[in-house]
């Protein structure tokens, strides 16, 4: 007998939103992570995007000055509802996170998982 897993995810998703600047041609847009993994995130938007162009994007999280910047690409992209000027929710695949940010972002999922912040030596 063979049994169907109910997740099929490589890593947990993280439920704690981080502000995130997208460029739309000559426009900036500034969104949220519903959810977030060392190799994607979810976020919800009143625009379709389009799934052959990658992006890429700045991730402003609070415990850093500098934005990391993340190149990704579309998996999935779902409207909401039916409902007229529904938004989508559109799945992520982390291409390539420039190489000053990475330890930020590793560091900041890890104080997540662990629920615990980072104390500096004195």
């Amino acid at each position: 007998m063979k049994l169907k897993l109910p997740e099929r995810r490589r890593f947990v998703r993280l439920e704690d939103p981080i502000e995130i600047t997208f460029s739309r041609g000559d426009r900036e847009e500034k969104l949220t992570t519903k959810n977030i993994s060392p190799v994607g995130f979810m976020i919800e938007t009143t625009e379709s995007f389009d799934k052959e162009k990658p992006f890429s994007c700045e991730f402003n999280i609070a415990s850093d000055k500098d934005p990391v910047i993340v190149k990704g690409k579309i998996i999935w992209q779902n409207k909401v509802s039916l409902a007229d000027g529904a938004p989508f929710e559109v799945g992520i695949d982390i291409v390539d996170i420039d190489d000053a940010g990475k330890n930020t972002f590793l560091k900041y999922l890890c104080d997540l998982l662990y629920g615990s912040r980072y104390k500096e030596r004195t």
